[in-house]
């Protein structure tokens, strides 16, 4: 229970509105891979967000699937006509799974967004190296697909 409430402090905090002039945009939507479930994303400014996930992980370790990531973000491309863009982003996180597999590990996210103005989704790949602290230190794999509505 201690390590549900540490976690969930930690994921406040990476979640928390920055001091950023510009206004935070939202982002609510899926993650389909692993893990598949709802994924959310809290932009800070043009180059930082934070992000995490509430899903279930389907792969050996099949468990409940809690993740907060604070992600840099980079332009690949200057927006287009109809003023689209999109982000190589790299960061770091806390992953742990409970109610199966008890497994708390660092995250790297690694991905691609695709911001679809005016519109307000946008699209992303991300794959995810692990590194796992508890209960054993090993190396794990996330890899996921998804899409976000803004509010």
């Amino acid at each position: 229970m201690k390590k549900m409430i540490y976690l969930l402090s930690v994921i406040t905090l990476l979640i928390k509105v920055g001091d950023s002039a510009e206004p935070a945009r939202f982002g609510l939507g899926i993650v389909l891979g692993e893990p598949t479930g709802i994924s959310f994303k809290l932009w800070e400014n043009q180059q930082v967000a934070y992000d995490g996930a509430i899903a279930w992980a389907f792969g050996d370790h099949s468990s409940f699937h809690l993740h907060g990531d604070y992600l840099r973000h980079t332009p690949l491309s200057s927006p287009d006509e109809s003023n689209n863009a999109s982000f190589l982003y790299y960061g770091i996180g806390l992953r742990a799974q409970f109610f199966g597999s008890n497994r708390l590990g660092v995250r790297f996210p690694l991905g691609i967004t695709l911001l679809l103005n005016p519109h307000p989704f946008d699209i992303f790949l991300e794959i995810v190296p692990i590194f796992n602290l508890f209960p054993a230190t090993q190396l794990d794999l996330n890899a996921g697909l998804g899409f976000r509505f803004y509010f």
